[in-house]
């Protein structure tokens, strides 16, 4: 994380996965920057919501969420929402919301339930990019998945013979991330900074390799 942030990276925003290193425990409370979903149980380390200044000095805010649905039962990511986001500066206006969540359902509902509220509702988690990037009529961009950065030549992510032999035999199975094709698919929101109403969000796929 700290290379990314060496590269210009802003913030970084995490998932159901946040966990697995118990490393980050110590680094979460110490680096606001990197986000694990808000709606992990009072006294989780870190924090789910960063607010800061752009290169530019336009003032943004960046909220991460899990969805419920098909995932472990945590707190409920609206009602959460809209407790994190009453604690955004009046004049913060660019407002993203990273819902890290396996069902598309749930995804959309979040997207419909902010619309107006925040700039952008952006699917993560199912490592799939999905063709359904709009913008909703109160001004919030949004999509069911962004998509993965990461190696294309695999299963989301991992070496493909692991996870069909899995699938073969049901046997367990040791997973390897994969190495070929190394793609990032990502999305390009342009928003009026005074006002937090997006104008257009398009997806975009680099090749990395």
């Amino acid at each position: 994380m700290e290379e990314f942030f060496a590269e210009g990276v802003d913030v970084i925003s995490s998932g159901n996965h946040i966990w697995k290193r118990k490393e980050i425990i110590d680094y979460l409370p110490g680096q606001p920057r990197v986000l694990r979903p808000a709606n992990f149980p009072e006294g989780s380390p870190g924090s789910g919501l960063y607010v800061g200044r752009a290169k530019n000095g336009v003032g943004y805010a960046v909220l991460n969420l899990q969805g419920r649905t098909f995932m472990a039962p945590i707190d409920d990511p609206f009602r959460t929402a809209r407790c994190e986001l009453a604690k955004i500066p009046p004049d913060v206006k660019v407002i993203v919301v990273d819902m890290h969540a396996e069902a598309t359902s749930e995804k959309m509902a979040m997207g419909w339930y902010l619309d107006g509220k925040v700039s952008a509702v952006l699917g993560t988690h199912t490592h799939v990019a999905t063709a359904d990037s709009r913008v909703l009529p109160g001004g919030t961009a949004f999509i069911t998945d962004v998509g993965m950065t990461g190696p294309h030549d695999s299963v989301i992510g991992m070496e493909k013979q692991g996870i069909l032999q899995h699938f073969l035999d049901a046997m367990p199975s040791r997973f390897v991330v994969a190495e070929g094709d190394v793609q990032m698919n990502t999305v390009l929101i342009d928003v009026d900074e005074s006002t937090g109403r997006a104008r257009s969000i398009e997806r975009l796929n680099f090749r990395l390799d």
